[in-house]
Parts: C-alpha cells; structure tokens; sequence
C-alpha cells in the first residue's frame, strides 16, 4: 500500500513540477503619456526663449548674429581674419575668459569671475553651449553668444546663480590655444 502511494505522489510531483512558467501581466499598463507632456512642454519653452533672443537680435541691426548649426546664435566682437590661426580640436588647451548674463542684460557672472581658465577640448566638462562656441573660435577673438536654456545649464542650472531653464547672453574671449599631439 506504502509503495502505490508513493508511486503515486511521485507521479503527481512530475507532473506538476514540469509546469513551465507563466509570464506575470503588469497590473496598470503605462502610456508614454508623460514623456509626450514632457516634449510637449521643452517645444513651447523653446519656442519662447528663441522668441526673446530674436527680439535681442533685432534690437540692434549693426550687430550680424550667425545662427550656429548647434542651436544658439553668435556674433563677434573681435575677428580674426589671419589664415595662420586655427580653430582648436580635441585635447587642445585654450586659455579662455567669459562673463554670463541673463537674456535682459543683467550681469550673473562678471569677466573677472571666469578669467584666464584653461580647458582642455572635450576632455573637460563645460556647459554644451560654450563647449561648441569654444569650437568656433581663433586665439585672440572675442564674442558674444546667445545660448537657449538647454545649450547653457539647462533644467538643473549651475546650483547657485542661475535657475532651471534660463537663457543666457555669454561673453567670451579666447587669449591662446596651445595645440597637442
């Protein structure tokens, strides 16, 4: 009688021990709802901020702002037409200075705050905007920049002076660059 019922039980155990396993359903399926709000929103905050930098360019029609390929708008200040100069390229040290502004003029950061920095291309962190106006530049120019909130600190802004999503004005001026190998 013993042998029958473990025989038995070991039948039933193979049976149900051999289950394959089921996949769990999700409880509350998810929409992409909140990532589509979220583009939803950076459009109209974009469109907003490129509404008030136009109105700075076209405040003062000497001035010939140059849209960049990266997304914000620059003129200079002083050019350098020398064909002996060259833009830098990755892991060039230029020597550099800036100031910051708010897109009304007011000064965040003077030039005295950011003076004589050294930044080596792409190897370095720096805010995306400057990185790529960085890119653009001879030694011994100067220019003025026009960086909507995401080319300058973005959603998170720097921690101390600069809020989420502003736009700036940034003065910049490239003293050397020293090429390496």
């Amino acid at each position: 009688m013993n042998k029958i019922v473990f025989s038995i039980t070991l039948v039933l155990l193979l049976f149900t021990a051999c289950k394959t396993p089921e996949a769990r359903r999700p409880i509350s399926v998810k929409t992409g709802s909140f990532i589509d709000a979220s583009v939803e929103r950076n459009k109209l905050l974009y469109a907003k901020e490129q509404k008030l930098i136009e109105q700075i360019m076209s405040k003062n029609d000497s001035i010939k702002y140059i849209a960049s390929e990266n997304g914000f708008w620059y003129h200079y200040n002083t050019k350098s037409d020398a064909d002996s100069l060259f833009t830098p390229e990755f892991g060039d040290i230029i020597n550099y200075s800036y100031s910051l502004k708010y897109l009304n003029g007011e000064l965040i950061y003077p030039n005295n705050s950011f003076k004589n920095l050294n930044y080596a291309m792409d190897k370095q962190e720096l805010f995306s905007g400057l990185r790529q106006g960085l890119k653009l530049m001879k030694s011994g120019e100067s220019a003025t920049f026009l960086f909507p909130s995401q080319k300058a600190y973005g959603y998170y802004g720097d921690e101390s002076k600069i809020g989420t999503n502003v736009p700036l004005i940034c003065e910049v001026t490239v003293n050397s660059i020293t090429k390496t190998n």
